[in-house]
């Protein structure tokens, strides 16, 4: 009798390699996709973190000038606020004699500071990616307060921003 001798195979066959590599790429794939998702939510929420964050600092310095002002010579509700700092708080609110106005432009969605020192206007950026932007007193005759909403949007996602503030001085 004649015995068979058995081979032993060492290694995979070239369809077991294949099937392996074609598994292993979908799952590569599937991996990228996951990365390349979260890279992107992560950009967007860093973008929307930054213009909050910048149109929290424009609400400080809003508030700020507000309770320390003598006079709001003028405000509306489409965005404009002018502050007067210096003057005399029993001036004709007539009168243009402002030095500093908070202005929303809508055609390129930014909030500007606009200083009035001696009649030479400078303005200057102070938020950017604003949609919209309301002041609005109460009581509307002799304010007590202002309030300011502003509303940022980053990236097609809007978020408002809202503040109050008390003014100290009697206007």
């Amino acid at each position: 009798m004649r015995q068979k001798r058995h081979r032993c195979s060492g290694g995979f066959t070239l369809i077991e390699v294949l099937i392996a590599l074609a598994l292993l790429a979908m799952l590569m794939g599937a991996v990228a996709a996951a990365v390349h998702a979260s890279m992107t939510n992560y950009r967007e929420n860093e973008d929307m973190f930054r213009a909050i964050s910048t149109a929290r600092q424009a609400l400080i310095r809003i508030t700020t000038d507000l309770r320390t002002s003598s006079k709001i010579s003028s405000y509306d509700s489409a965005g404009q606020c002018t502050i007067d700092l210096d003057g005399d708080p029993a001036e004709d609110e007539a009168v243009a004699d402002w030095d500093i106005a908070y202005v929303y432009d809508d055609s390129t969605d930014t909030l500007n500071l606009v200083i009035d020192p001696d009649g030479a206007a400078e303005s200057y950026v102070l938020c950017r990616n604003v949609t919209a932007l309301t002041f609005s007193r109460t009581p509307a005759v002799k304010p007590r307060s202002v309030r300011i909403s502003m509303t940022v949007t980053v990236g097609g996602q809007s978020q408002t921003v809202s503040s109050a503030a008390l003014i100290r001085r009697q206007l």
